[in-house]
């Protein structure tokens, strides 16, 4: 059974804590990361976890995830959400379940955040909870894991 989770984070998710803390709060990147490995441990796996600004770094993520057999993905798309059909594409092709993330409640927000292409291809999709809905993806993850093995 696989024992890993990967946790993606991408565009401008390394200026947490400082980026408009009124809508995404103070917390900071490394206090998902401690969050999410925590988690984690709690249910016995381990946490790759990876930001970047890049799209094509982003699959290349979601392919290394795949060619490591993890359990699965976290992902928060950030701004490519809306318009990354490459993400899309990836996450179609790693055939691991993904769980879509955000940290704010993507529907309460502008008109053009509410629709994401990573959710057509997304396992579930949790948004609004802050940094806590990275936990309950990991949860998810394994409780899906559990139903695979």
């Amino acid at each position: 059974m696989a024992k890993t989770i990967y946790v993606i984070n991408g565009p401008n998710l390394n200026l947490l804590g400082t980026r408009e803390p009124g809508i995404y709060g103070r917390f900071t990147l490394a206090d998902v990361e401690k969050l999410c490995r925590d988690r984690a441990k709690d249910l016995g796996f381990e946490i790759e976890f990876r930001q970047s600004n890049r799209e094509g770094e982003i699959v290349d993520f979601l392919q290394e995830a795949r060619a490591r057999q993890a359990a699965g993905v976290a992902l928060n798309p950030a701004g490519y959400t809306t318009t990354s059909v490459a993400i899309l594409d990836a996450i179609l092709a790693i055939e691991l379940p993904v769980i879509e993330v955000h940290i704010t409640n993507i529907h309460a927000r502008e008109e053009f955040r509410r629709h994401s292409y990573v959710s057509k291809a997304a396992k579930a999709v949790i948004c609004g909870f802050g940094i806590e809905g990275y936990a309950l993806a990991i949860s998810g993850l394994a409780a899906l894991t559990e139903k695979r093995g």
